[in-house]
Formats: C-alpha cells, sequence, structure tokens
C-alpha cells in the first residue's frame, strides 16, 4: 500500500545543541499537513510530543527534553508519511550543579517586537500578530484587492481589524486550499482558543519533567511517613524537615535579598525600555511635529496626527494621557497657522484648496472654507476700490499702462480709423498722442484685469465648496464632505449677494469714470472723482466697450447666472449709447470745421475737396462706431438709425442755413456773398467771386445727390445698419432744398441785371415804337444782353459744365419773360416799329434756342404775338436778310450756344 506523502525529512535544527528544556526550530521536508498529522517526534531519543508545535511542513517548533543519550537524532513521524528519517543531529548538554552563593545566568524568553523605523507610521498593538493563525500553507489568490473592497463593503480581511471578514480573509489567503486543508484550519483554530483557556498549561508543559521529579519525591517521603506514623509529633522527621526548609528559605531571603531587588530594579528598567521602544513614535510625536511644521511638511504632521489619535487618542495610561496632550497642543497651533495662511492675501486657488483640506483633515472647528470664501469677498473688493483710489489721487499723467499692455489695448482699435484721422478733421496732435492713454481707459482697463484675475478663482473656489472637492478621503470618511455640502445649501444666498455686490461695485466704479450722471448724488463722493480728468473721445470710449465686454465674456464662461451679470449688460448698454452720442457729436464738430478747410479749387467735374472730405469724416465714424453698434448675444440694438438720420439732418440744416446768411463758410458749403475778403489765403492765388462761389456749392451739392448720399448708404449696408433708405431720402430732400436755394440766389444775381438792363437799352436815344425808320438791324441793348449770357455761360462752363444748360435755361427764361413784359407793354406799333420788335425778338430767340424751356417759348410766343402780323412780302424778306445779317456777324459769340456743345442736365 503506498503513501499518500513522503516520509518526514529533518535536514536543520536550531541550535545544534544545548541543556535541557531549550527551544528549537526543527526544520525540513514533509514535516506534515498539520498539527493533526504530527504523532511522533523524539530528540536523543526522548519524546517531545508535548512541547512540539507545529508551523508549517518546513517547520517545527519543540523544546528538548532531558534525554539519557547525550547525542541523537532527530525523528518526526506523520499519519501521512510515516516515520522519517534525520540528516543533522543535536548534541544534549549536561548542566553543572549550580550552589547557592554562585551567580547564574538567567534567561528570559522575551518577545522581539517589530519596531518600525518609517516615522510616518506609528506602532500599532496589533502588529504582534501570528503570521498564519490558521497553521496551514497559504495560497494567495489573484482577486485584485479593489474587487475585494467592492465585494465587501466596509470590511476588512485584517483579523485584527474590528470590521474583520473571514470570507475576505480566505479569499485572500487561501483561494486554492482544500476542503481537508480548512478543516485541518479549523482543528488548528480550537486547539490556539483550548490553549488561551488553558491559562498557564504551557508554562506546565515547559517544567513538566521537573513537576514529575517533585512528584516522586513527595511520594517516596509521604510513603516514609505513612510507615513511620509520625509525620503530626513533636521532634518527627516531618517537623525536622519542616524547620530546616524555613530555615534555608530565611537564609536564602537574607543572602539573595539584594541580588532579587536588583533584578526586579533590572525587570523594571527593561520593561520600561520596551515600553519606550515600542510606543516611540508617541513619545517623538511632539518633537516631529514642531520640525515638520518648520519644513512645511503638513501632510506628515497629518498623518502622523490621525495614527496618534486613533491609537491614544482614549487612551487611560497616565504617560500617555500627558504626550498625547502635547500632541494636541502643537496641533492647535498648527490648526491656528494654517487658518492664518488660508485668509492671508493675495493666495492662489491651489493654496487655498491645500490649505481648507489641512485644517479639514486636522478637524479644525467651524468652517474655514467659508471663511476663505467670505475674506475673499473683502479683498477683491478693497482691490476694486484701490484701483479707484489710486488713479484718482495720481495726478494727471503720472500714471500709465505698461508698455505691452497700452500697445495691446490701442491695438484693439488699429482697425478703427477714427483713430488716424486727426490729421485732417482736427488740429495737429503731438506725434506721441497714441501713447497718453486717458486715465480713465487704463482705469476701466486695469478694474477689468483685476475682476478677471480674481473673480474666476472666487467663482471657482465656492464651486468646490458646493461639491465638496476640498475635501480629502480622509474628510469624506469622517462626513466633512456632507457636513460643507449642507453648509453650502445654507449659505447659497449670502454667496449670491456677494457676486452682486462685486458686479454692482464694478459697474458702479466704471459708471462713477465714465457715466457719473447715471449715479445718485450719494454715491458720487464713493465712485466719482473724476470731473478734472480728460474728456473721452468716442474712440475711447469705444476701446472701453470692448474691455467691458471682454470682462462679461470671461465671467459668463464661468457658468455664472446671467441675473448676476445683468448689471454689465445694463452698462454695455449705456456706454454704447454714450459712445454714440459722443462719437456724433465730434463727428458734426468734425463736419463743422469743413468748411475751414475749403480752397475753392475744383476738379475737371467742378467738384472741390469738400464732399470727400465730408464722406470720409461719415466713413470713419462708422468705423468708430463698429464695436457699440455690434450686438453681442444678451444685448439689444441701440436704435442708431434715428440718431444717425437726425445728425445728418442737423448738418445739412446748416448747410442751408449758411447758405441764406452772409458768408460764414460752416460745416458745408454754403458761401458769403458779400465778404469775398474773409477768403485770405486760397490756393495759388485763386479768388473766386461770390457768383463763383455759389456755383461750386451747386456743383458740390449735385455731387453729393449723385455720388456721396449713394457711397454712404452703401457704407451704412455693408456695417449691417437698417433704416439707409430714410437716411438718404432725408439726406437728398435736404440737399435739394438747398441746392433750390443756392440756385435761386445765383439766378437773382445773374439774371435780374440782364433783364433790368433790357428796358433803357430798348429806348435809349428816346425810341419810340410808333415812330421809328425802317430797321436795318437788331440793335445794340439785345446784343450787349447776349454778351452778358454769354459771360454767365463762361461763368457756369469754367466752373462745371453740368450746370451750364440748367443756368442758362433759366437765365433765358428770366430774359424772354422781360422782353414780352415789355412788348405787351407797348400801345401800338408802327410798321417799322413791328418790323423792328419781331427783327429782335426772333433773333433772340434763335440765338439761345439750345436753352428754350417751355416757359421761355410761350414767352417769346406771346411777345410775337403781341405783335402787329407782317403781311407785304417785302418785309418778310427784309426780316429775313436781317436775321441773316445778325447771325454772320454774332457767329463766333453765337457758337457757345450750339446744341452739340452742351447737353441738358435732368433734375
Amino acid at each position: 500500500m503506498s503513501r499518500a506523502r513522503p516520509p518526514p525529512l529533518v535536514t536543520g535544527i536550531s541550535p545544534k545543541e544545548g541543556p535541557a528544556w531549550t527551544k528549537v526550530t526543527i526544520r525540513g521536508e514533509n514535516l506534515g499537513t498539520g498539527p493533526a498529522d504530527l504523532i511522533g517526534l523524539s530528540i536523543c531519543g526522548h519524546n517531545c510530543m508535548l512541547t512540539a508545535e507545529w508551523m508549517s511542513a518546513s517547520k517545527i517548533v519543540c523544546r528538548v527534553g532531558p534525554a539519557k543519550d547525550d547525542k541523537g537524532e532527530i525523528i518526526v513521524t506523520t499519519k501521512s508519511g510515516g516515520l522519517g528519517t534525520s540528516t543533522v543531529s543535536f548534541k544534549l548538554l549536561r548542566p553543572e550543579r549550580i550552589g547557592i552563593l554562585e551567580q547564574s545566568a538567567v534567561w528570559v524568553d522575551e518577545v522581539n517586537y517589530d519596531m518600525r523605523t518609517n516615522r510616518n507610521k506609528g506602532i500599532s498593538p496589533f502588529s504582534l500578530r501570528p503570521s498564519n493563525p490558521l497553521g496551514i500553507e497559504m495560497d494567495k489568490g489573484k482577486v485584485p484587492q479593489k474587487d475585494l473592497e467592492q465585494i465587501f463593503p466596509g470590511m476588512s480581511g485584517d483579523f485584527t481589524s474590528e470590521n474583520f471578514s473571514a470570507s475576505w480573509y480566505l479569499i485572500e489567503n487561501h483561494a486554492g486550499s482544500g476542503f481537508e486543508q480548512l478543516k485541518i484550519a479549523a482543528n488548528n483554530l480550537k486547539k490556539q482558543a483550548t490553549k488561551k483557556n488553558e491559562g498557564s498549561l504551557a508554562y506546565v508543559k515547559g517544567g513538566l519533567s521537573t513537576f514529575f521529579e517533585a512528584q516522586d519525591a513527595l511520594a517516596a517521603i509521604h510513603q516514609r511517613l505513612e510507615s513511620d506514623g509520625t509525620e503530626k509529633v513533636e521532634g518527627s522527621m516531618t517537623q525536622r524537615l519542616e524547620n530546616i526548609l524555613n530555615r534555608a528559605s530565611d537564609t536564602a531571603d537574607t543572602l539573595f535579598q539584594e541580588v532579587l531587588g536588583r533584578k526586579d530594579k533590572a525587570d523594571s528598567t527593561r520593561n520600561a525600555l520596551n515600553v519606550l521602544q515600542r510606543f516611540k513614535f508617541l513619545f517623538n510625536l511632539p518633537l516631529n511635529i514642531e520640525r515638520n511644521i518648520q519644513k512645511g511638511d503638513y501632510d506628515v504632521v497629518i498623518n502622523d496626527y490621525e495614527k496618534a489619535k486613533s491609537l491614544f487618542g482614549n487612551t487611560e495610561v497616565a504617560v500617555f494621557k500627558k504626550v498625547y496632550a502635547e500632541v494636541e497642543t502643537r496641533v492647535e497651533a498648527l490648526r491656528n497657522l494654517l487658518l492664518e495662511k488660508l485668509l492671508e492675501t493675495p493666495s492662489t486657488l491651489h493654496d487655498q484648496k491645500r490649505y481648507i483640506r489641512y485644517l479639514s483633515d486636522l478637524h479644525a472647528p467651524g468652517d474655514p472654507a467659508w471663511q476663505c470664501i467670505y475674506a475673499q469677498h473683502k479683498w477683491i473688493l478693497q482691490l476694486m476700490q484701490n484701483c479707484r483710489d489710486e488713479f484718482i489721487s495720481v495726478g494727471a499723467g503720472a500714471l500709465d499702462l505698461e508698455g505691452e499692455t497700452r500697445l495691446a489695448a490701442l491695438g484693439r482699435l488699429g482697425h478703427s480709423a477714427s483713430l488716424k484721422r486727426g490729421g485732417s478733421l482736427r488740429s495737429v496732435r503731438p506725434s506721441t498722442w497714441r501713447f497718453e492713454t486717458p486715465q480713465q481707459v487704463q482705469f476701466v482697463e486695469k478694474l477689468s484685469d483685476v475682476v478677471i484675475g480674481q473673480l474666476p478663482n472666487f467663482w471657482k473656489l465656492w464651486i468646490s465648496y458646493v461639491n465638496g472637492s476640498l475635501f480629502s478621503e480622509t474628510g469624506e470618511k469622517s462626513g466633512q464632505v456632507e457636513k460643507s455640502k449642507k453648509n453650502a445649501r445654507q449659505r447659497q444666498n449670502d454667496f449670491k449677494k456677494m457676486i452682486e455686490e462685486l458686479t454692482n461695485r464694478l459697474v458702479k466704479l466704471i459708471r462713477g469714470a465714465l457715466l457719473p450722471t447715471t449715479l445718485p448724488q450719494g454715491e458720487l463722493q464713493v465712485y466719482g472723482g473724476w470731473e478734472d480728468k480728460t474728456e473721452l473721445t468716442g474712440a475711447w470710449f469705444t476701446q472701453i466697450i470692448h474691455t467691458v465686454r471682454g470682462c462679461h465674456e470671461a465671467l459668463s464662461t464661468l457658468e455664472i447666472p446671467n441675473d448676476l451679470l445683468q448689471v454689465i449688460q445694463d452698462l454695455l448698454l449705456d456706454l454704447r449709447v454714450h459712445c454714440l452720442m459722443v462719437t456724433l457729436l465730434h463727428t458734426s464738430e468734425d463736419v463743422k470745421r469743413l468748411a475751414e478747410k475749403e480752397d475753392w479749387v475744383v476738379d475737371n467735374e467742378g467738384i472741390t475737396s469738400l464732399p470727400s472730405k465730408f464722406e470720409q469724416c461719415l466713413v470713419h465714424m462708422l468705423q468708430s462706431l463698429k464695436e457699440p453698434l455690434e450686438i453681442k448675444a444678451g444685448e439689444i440694438n441701440v436704435g442708431f438709425e434715428m440718431s444717425e438720420s437726425e445728425v445728418f439732418i442737423n448738418c445739412l440744416e446748416q448747410l442751408s442755413m449758411k447758405a441764406d446768411a452772409d458768408f460764414d463758410v460752416s460745416h458745408n458749403v454754403s458761401v458769403d456773398l458779400s465778404s469775398p475778403d474773409r477768403f485770405s489765403s486760397i490756393q495759388e492765388g485763386f479768388i473766386p467771386t461770390s457768383e463763383q462761389r455759389l456755383l461750386i456749392i451747386l456743383s458740390n451739392c449735385q455731387y453729393l445727390e449723385r455720388h456721396t448720399f449713394l457711397n454712404l448708404a452703401d457704407h451704412f449696408e455693408k456695417h449691417g445698419l437698417t433704416g439707409t433708405e430714410k437716411i438718404n431720402r432725408v439726406s437728398v430732400d435736404a440737399i435739394r432744398e438747398l441746392d433750390g436755394k443756392l440756385f435761386e440766389a445765383y439766378i437773382e444775381r445773374r439774371a435780374d441785371p440782364i433783364a433790368g438792363s433790357l428796358e433803357p437799352g430798348m429806348y435809349a436815344g428816346y425810341f419810340d415804337w410808333r415812330d421809328c425808320q425802317t430797321p436795318s438791324g437788331v440793335r445794340n441793348y439785345l446784343k450787349e444782353a447776349l454778351v452778358n449770357i454769354i459771360a454767365v455761360h463762361a461763368e457756369v462752363f469754367t466752373v462745371s459744365k453740368d450746370l451750364v444748360s440748367r443756368v442758362l435755361s433759366r437765365i433765358v427764361e428770366s430774359v424772354a419773360d422781360e422782353m414780352c413784359r415789355l412788348m405787351q407793354c407797348v400801345s401800338s406799333f408802327s410798321k417799322n416799329g413791328a418790323l423792328q420788335a419781331r427783327l429782335e425778338l426772333s433773333a433772340l430767340r434763335d440765338a439761345v434756342a439750345a436753352y428754350l424751356n417751355p416757359d421761355s417759348n410761350a414767352s417769346f410766343k406771346q411777345a410775337l404775338d403781341s405783335l402787329p402780323q407782317l403781311h407785304s412780302g417785302a418785309d418778310k424778306k427784309l426780316l429775313e436778310e436781317l436775321l441773316n445779317k445778325f447771325k454772320s456777324s454774332m457767329q463766333l459769340q453765337l457758337t457757345c450756344f450750339q446744341p452739340s456743345n452742351i447737353q441738358p442736365i435732368k433734375r
């Protein structure tokens, strides 16, 4: 019959020699599958089973008994393997007899405590535990630790833990053990429990041979006494033995009192050293805490404190209480230090979270996170107010932005042509004007930097406070996360008021600097004080709007509720409206000064530089208004179309008003007809007459209507503005009204003298239509009138060919009307008088035929109809000859009136 396992084989013993009852460790192979499998153990022929303790299949611990042989083998016998063999031997030493006065070495079987050297880990009383409580071979499983934690939540595989789970321990350490092995483990546990209940049984087993010898001696004495029967007789052997023993005891006490006293003292010292060594973590902790605080190793301090609190927090030992109280004192000082650092400003969000976590792990009283939020809120408010006070207290020009910041700020407006128009529309600026940023602009940018730099971290700190991410795992286990969330829910309204106060402070500070009229009188003392600062242009307001919008967008990305940011939206609306008003006002002033730049030099089309400058001015205005008129998310339209129409109409009204007044060059093209000497600096010495100025202005008006207004409408649409049709319609109506006034003024100046000269010339030399000679040709007064008309033609043609037809048509109409009146005033005509009148009327009509209109044609027809008719063929022939003679003599002068030289203008 074959055995299940090979026989036991002993390959080593430690120590290899010693006296009786020496504790030895036997090592080898196949030494049994468990304590129950071990059925025999002999050393030097002595049975040692009573003291044997099976540890594993390769290790057995026992004590050597008082064997007869001095040297022998170690034989192990098991149920599974049978009788074993040994390759080593043990030498038994025979102790010498020791007298009562001779010194002897006392062997103390002390426990070697597992003292840990890691300063970050305390010594747990549970560190002294058997490595294999079940007494069978361990077979570690492959189940991950995380899976075990999920399967057994809140439990532990450590059998010394209060939350010990036997299932966890078996899966972790004996997943591969069979059922038989587990039965052996159960028996081992029963044996260990029995040993604990037996109390001093192990001690008895250790001195078992001594007890046997004593029992044999006592039994022999008892038999002797029974045989004598004198155990209670005075002077008997028993009495003598008792007296001898008492005297021996007294002598021993006298001899060994000092030795035993030193032994007791040594034992006390040894015990004290053991305590110090075992609990040196606690005794060194106060000093270690102080050192780690100085080095800033707060995590180490918290770790040590948690361990000390778990081990000694509830101790009743006086010395431990005293040391632990000192630890609490040091930790309280650390709490105060961390709270002071937490409330320091400025500080980063990372440091704030770190200090809050430290205080949470140290179980600091109160709510450090909320204290930090409150301190940050007050600090940001103070920063904003200090920013305003700094700019108010410093004189003009003493403050400036950093170079990069300033250039970047101006760079944001690099696309705006309104910053480049100073050379043409305003007085000459110094070359460094771009870098002289007004203090209000600097203030808004610095204030926005403060808000953008601090408020996001402030908001993130609150979010971390709400979701409980400020605490470590220790805080989560201790319930501080839930407590924090509860506190956050209770303080939501308080935090909302903080955000409202910050945004309101931002808005009021900006309003005090830019829009003081929008603040109550009582708040101007706190937020105002900018009265002596530079007045801002629309370009600077555009930059400010850009800055405030950037601030609003930065805060919106934090998911701050819109109702808390509405005050910033309201501020942006007021800034956009104010920027629009300031820009329109400054543009109006620029337009007013355009007339001062009029040089009256016309191009080939009769246009001066004034219309193009006017268009350029408005284009620059539109470019500078691009930012204010742009509608971002959540913003509303500021209604530019109405404001633009108003300013445009005002400009045109000024043009019309100045045209009616005596020459006073205003914001458009009107002239002073009576004060030509006002123009003292005309290019190339050209000094136009008042009539020429009227023609130049009329030409410019036509250009405005045909080109400038259309171009402006295109620019309006390009910039996304609405209402361009209304603007164009109102502007055209206004310019046409002005054009009509100026045209009538010019016709009055030119047509009235020509028409007024007809009657005196017609009756010069006492001419009488009823008594005159036979006509010999057209009289001089009519030729003079034609020459004057030709002079007007030349004047108009020099300025603008497009105005010739329009002007001459009105001149001819005025002359024809006057001739008709004069003819109708004649009571009667003689034959020669009628012929002369028809000749002059026909000559005048044929000469200006290219400029006749229905009214002038009607006047000529009415005048001819008022004359007697020519019935004689000779009279008609004479009339024709005289007309041909007139045309021949005036051919050169009348060439300018040819229809091929000028095209009529369609109005």
